[in-house]
């Protein structure tokens, strides 16, 4: 028989009934700020204070996740060399993919965008956070301790981080190379830790620019029963 360490909880504070309108009030507002929210590509060189973005993480941390593991590490990187060598490690997997991995109707649909396998925003960017998933928790024994729905999770944080970073006044671009094992090896990242994106974030520059794109309307991405 083994011994299971009963739950212990406390009285839920930090909620305060709000009344309907209240409620509504909050939401829009919300919505409102996130509207303003958009991917960008042309970011400022100016620095970020480094509080920002560890008060940023603090929120993505309190993200929900399965069993509480809280699967996830964020690698945060300032440094010129290093920001250099993920470019160009980035940009080599990009290439390839461009040329020869990926089919054409993705091509079509980034062209749409008009990205390319160039990423000069890795170092323009005055941060990169490389946001990486843990498998499994390593036992002291040496033994795995199994995490439990690792890719929701670690999507939920990521969530949580953007809408942060935005709030704070910051922009922000989600990086996903292929593959992006390099990410491990050039951060000296464990075993146990899988690159799941590269958040690129600062303040945008002066100039910078976005594609005309539009959201789906609720009846197309929501259902009310």
């Amino acid at each position: 028989m083994t011994s299971q360490t009963l739950p212990q909880f406390v009285p839920l504070t930090g909620y305060k009934h709000l009344s309907p309108d209240e409620v509504r009030s909050r939401a829009e507002h919300f919505e409102i700020a996130m509207r303003s929210r958009r991917t960008v590509r042309d970011f400022s060189s100016e620095p970020v204070p480094r509080e920002v973005i560890e008060s940023a993480i603090r929120a993505a941390g309190l993200a929900p996740s399965g069993a509480n593991r809280q699967p996830w590490h964020f690698a945060v990187v300032t440094d010129a060399e290093l920001k250099h060598k993920i470019r160009q490690a980035a940009e080599k997997e990009e290439k390839d993919f461009y040329a020869f991995r990926a089919p054409q109707d993705w091509l079509d649909a980034l062209a749409e965008l008009g990205t390319t396998w160039e990423k000069s925003f890795l170092e323009s960017a005055p941060v990169l956070i490389v946001i990486f998933q843990e498998l499994y928790r390593p036992k002291p024994d040496g033994g795995r301790a199994k995490n439990y729905y690792v890719l929701e999770s670690v999507g939920i944080a990521t969530g949580f981080l953007i809408a942060a970073l935005h709030h704070a006044g910051l922009a922000t671009l989600t990086h996903t190379p292929s593959p992006m094992g390099f990410l491990r090896d050039i951060l000296g990242r464990p075993s146990h830790e899988k690159a799941a994106m590269i958040l690129v974030t600062g303040y945008p520059a002066k100039d910078a620019v976005v594609p005309v794109i539009a959201k789906k309307p609720l009846p197309e991405i929501a259902t009310f029963y």
